[in-house]
């Protein structure tokens, strides 16, 4: 189970995460899984959620002493759970039904098919709860056009949910202009009403403030990349193959690997793990790709750390060791069969894919392994990573809102946002024992039952402190939650981490063109000259006055790295 994964950190990260964002809320056992303060630019919209003072508007951070992790958080990992599942020893987070017995409306993206209002575990999560919660599930595949309509109407639920990566066009206006502010209820010790609530990082809540208001309930995930190189690490121990320290090492290693007549390549396109090995900013959030540098805002694309990156991934590919399915490129299919089959021995994806790709092989090839290598700098030693958003969905509030639904909204995020070990924890994740999950030999398995209710649901909510609990693989728990802290002793923030930026309309398709530049120069279509050009185009047709605006943004509200 690896509820509040970390997100990646590659491009194509909308289409990523609605793929996986099931997975990235799932367990185990079940399916494999703004304007705020200024800077507004002449009226054309755009602005950050940091502001000066912003930081008395947040809620006071109260540990979770209620269960004690087997791995405590550093660096920013994910908490570790290590042992085996005993119901009989689950705590009790909530002591007494917050919920006063009122109806609140939700409207979420959904991945599947969404199962019918009065299925049991809604049943159960609303007893839990106190709170009769009705469900607006959307198609997360076309959320976006869903969320414009309803946020242009009248007609607004009592809760909306919205991913990150659907904060485009008047969708932060809107957020602003119709959503409520939570300060009144949640800032500083008022918090301490909801200690789940108190427990989440304080950086999840930085997400939230938007238009000088703490406006929603976070979902946290891990401020460290979760983009890990996967790898056979049974292969690689039967054929004597050493993880790779450096660029160099992993291109002598493909070659080495690699025979295209046995049907057998290297890897899969590795440019996300070159974005890492070569330091460059990330790519996950537009705000993300800017940093302040002797003075001056500097874009990623505008590095030698980037050219150098796709230079590097364009030799892997010239070189014969990337398997043929890559040059589809994000079209590729599904990696994990192949990857089984041993037709490429490295692949990056989501650290989910860690736990996934082992339970799905666990009975049919036991002797399979998969595993993460370390990222290190291109020329061997210490990477640079660079930060991720500690929070990517949010939960907002009518601005309507009766303050008896607002309270009944907080008691039902409480629950949700309840830690691993609690009884409210299990009934959110995995429903009603019996009916939805059962437990062997300490590991939660879910029921037919379980795969098909309970899903993305009340988790959108609000959820606790990112958190890896694999029971039935204890040590890719452990694994997993050891290479974030290794990972995370290299992650540096950028100037704009942490906030919620809404960029000018003016300036939103600016970049649109470069993700695909980026995949016909790795594959060799265009050259590293093209994606120059590009750049220098990018800087003419409003790239630097995009500069200005960020710089102009960060002088006047200053950062939320620390």
């Amino acid at each position: 189970m690896t509820p509040n994964a970390a997100s990646p950190s590659g491009p194509s990260r909308r289409s990523f995460l609605a793929s996986t964002a099931v997975a990235t809320a799932a367990v185990a056992g079940g399916m494999p899984l703004l304007s705020a303060c200024g800077a507004s630019d002449s009226g054309s919209g755009g602005g950050s959620s940091a502001g000066k003072g912003s930081r008395k508007l947040l809620p006071t951070y109260v540990a979770d002493d209620v269960v004690t992790p087997d791995i405590p958080s550093k660096y920013g990992s994910p908490l570790g759970f290590t042992g085996k599942l005993d119901l009989g020893t689950l705590k009790t987070s909530v002591p007494k039904k917050l919920g006063k017995g009122g109806k609140v409306t939700v409207m979420s993206p959904f991945w599947g098919s969404p199962p019918k209002q009065d299925n049991p575990y809604y049943k159960g999560m609303n007893d839990l709860i106190g709170v009769d919660v009705v469900w607006q599930n959307q198609d997360g595949n076309t959320y976006d056009q869903k969320l414009g309509a309803v946020l242009a109407s009248s007609d607004v639920p009592d809760v909306v949910v919205v991913p990150s990566w659907n904060m485009n066009g008047r969708i932060p206006t809107a957020i602003i202009n119709k959503f409520a502010d939570l300060g009144p209820y949640l800032a500083g010790d008022k918090v301490k009403d909801y200690p789940n609530l108190a427990a989440i990082p304080t950086d999840a809540w930085q997400r939230c403030i938007m238009g000088g208001k703490l406006r929603g309930l976070p979902q946290p995930s891990p401020p460290i990349t979760g983009i890990v190189p996967l790898y056979r690490k049974d292969i690689f121990d039967k054929q004597g193959y050493e993880v790779p320290r450096s660029a160099d090492e992993f291109m002598s290693l493909a070659k080495e690997i690699t025979n295209a007549k046995a049907k057998r390549w290297a890897c899969l396109d590795m440019k996300w793990t070159a974005w890492q090995m070569f330091g460059v900013l990330s790519g996950s959030e537009k705000s993300l790709g800017w940093n302040l540098v002797d003075g001056r805002m500097i874009n990623r694309i505008e590095t030698d750390e980037y050219l150098e990156a796709l230079e590097w991934t364009r030799k892997l590919f010239a070189a014969g060791v990337v398997h043929p399915d890559s040059m589809m490129g994000k079209n590729a299919p599904d990696p994990g069969p192949k990857f089984a089959a041993g037709e490429f021995l490295i692949y990056p994806n989501n650290i989910t894919q860690w736990w996934s790709r082992t339970a799905e092989q666990a009975t049919q090839n036991p002797a399979f392994k998969i595993w993460g290598m370390d990222v290190y700098a291109h020329g061997g030693g210490n990477p640079t990573v660079w930060a991720e958003q500690p929070a990517g969905i949010f939960a907002y509030v009518n601005k309507k809102a009766s303050e008896s639904v607002i309270r009944d909204v907080l008691a039902v995020a409480d629950v949700t946002a309840a830690p691993y070990g609690t009884k409210e924890y299990m009934m959110t994740n995995y429903g009603v024992e019996g009916t939805h999950y059962t437990v062997k030999d300490g590991v939660p398995v879910k029921t037919t039952a379980g795969n098909n209710q309970v899903l993305n649901a009340y988790v959108m909510v609000a959820s606790p402190a990112a958190t890896i609990a694999h029971p039935d693989f204890p040590d890719v728990a452990k694994a997993q939650v050891e290479w974030y802290q290794r990972m995370g002793s290299f992650t540096k923030k950028s100037s704009f981490y942490g906030q919620m930026i809404t960029e000018p309309s003016r300036f939103i398709n600016l970049g649109n063109d470069f993700e695909q530049l980026e995949d016909d120069i790795t594959r060799g279509r265009k050259k590293i000259s093209d994606m120059q050009q590009a750049v220098s185009d990018w800087k003419s047709k409003g790239g630097d006055k995009l500069r200005d605006w960020y710089k102009k943004l960060l002088d006047d509200n200053g950062s939320a790295a620390s």
